[in-house]
């Protein structure tokens, strides 16, 4: 008997790819077949996944980017691209389609809508993105990694968290030491690319600390290759101990490491920062969609896990006051730890493959 067959769409970020990747990496221990449907830019995250998926490169498009001649041949773009993820599913018909988002996943849900194969989305934000927008009211299920999230009107949610990487679950609930008269780790993270504000603002906040808390600290921050040698330079001429690389490879192992993360909300960060359990200061990105960042740190910041810093007011020396304070307080900055940890979701990927599984039956 075949293997049952699951499409995965997703592409374009990291914030796709990594939930996607989780729920891939599960399904396959279930003894399921696993495709991922993307498109040319998609597939260069697709790095991660198992060997044993499939990758399919689907041609897709967007309105966000290029000049005239480019967003004219969108939608011819997205037509083919459904044309050819409909003859796919009818040839090798799948048990469930699950979209994460983005545009390189139109092609596969449009065709699972048009075919009516068993479908659902997960939204990894605590507001829909465009393309989960244009699907929720024509899938089966909607998966929600944020909670609440802001769905339209009629469209019910299931809670299942972010599925997170098996690196992080490795170090789920990790042992967090609270901060002292020793040395002490600041993770900053600002995306996938780094980001200016943090390249800007970050340095100065924390060559400004005491020299009392400033000598205890390193300071392992990712920026942009372009604002490389400019925050090394800062933090060398600071006496500051640090690692500046505008990628982080070992993410989970730094953050179970850190008494303070810095960091965006993007969705992936927020869900790495509860499942280990550590303080955060959050800065949601001003320009992401619908403020979405700013919906993804709720949780943690309600919870009292976190502290929130609107980017309009992020100034070194707003964000050295921060700092500051949970450093220099080792009760609440253990309590901040243990209330990020309440809101983790260590079982998402398990409640995704469950609802996964569940929609197939149906």
């Amino acid at each position: 008997m075949a293997k049952p067959l699951l499409i995965i769409a997703a592409g374009g970020t990291g914030g796709h790819m990594f939930p996607a990747q989780a729920l891939a990496e599960s399904m396959l221990t279930h003894g399921w077949r696993v495709q991922l449907m993307t498109d040319a830019r998609g597939a260069r995250y697709a790095g991660g996944f198992p060997d044993a998926v499939e990758v399919i490169v689907l041609k897709s498009g967007t309105f966000a980017r290029g000049g005239l001649l480019a967003k004219l041949a969108v939608p011819f773009q997205i037509v083919g691209g459904i044309a050819s993820a409909v003859g796919r599913l009818m040839r090798d018909r799948p048990a469930a389609v699950v979209g994460f988002g983005g545009y390189p996943s139109i092609p596969a849900i449009a065709a699972a809508t048009i075919l009516r194969l068993p479908r659902m989305i997960h939204e990894q934000n605590g507001v829909l993105g465009r393309v989960n927008q244009i699907f929720a009211r024509h899938v089966t299920a909607v998966a929600c990694g944020t909670w609440p999230t802001t769905l339209p009107k009629g469209v019910e949610g299931v809670h299942t968290g972010n599925p997170v990487r098996g690196a992080v679950l490795a170090r789920a609930g990790a042992g967090y030491i609270a901060p002292g008269d020793y040395p002490m780790s600041i993770l900053v993270m600002g995306g996938s690319q780094g980001a200016r504000i943090l390249s800007d603002t970050v340095p100065q906040a924390i060559i400004g600390l005491p020299d009392h808390l400033r000598r205890h600290i390193r300071v392992i921050q990712q920026a942009r290759p372009e604002d490389h040698d400019r925050v090394t330079m800062a933090y060398d001429q600071a006496g500051v101990r640090a690692m500046v690389e505008p990628f982080i490879h070992d993410v989970p192992e730094k953050m179970a490491e850190a008494q303070l993360v810095i960091s965006r909300s993007g969705a992936s960060s927020v869900a790495d920062i509860s499942v280990i359990g550590r303080p955060a200061v959050l800065i949601p990105f001003a320009a992401a969609t619908a403020d979405h960042q700013t919906a993804n740190a709720r949780g943690l910041v309600d919870a009292g896990g976190a502290i929130l810093i609107p980017e309009s007011k992020l100034t070194a020396d707003s964000l050295r006051e921060q700092i500051d304070m949970v450093l220099t307080n080792a009760q609440g900055a253990a309590q901040m730890a243990a209330a990020a940890l309440s809101c983790g979701k260590p079982d998402a990927t398990e409640r995704l493959t469950t609802l996964v599984l569940g929609l197939a039956q149906k």
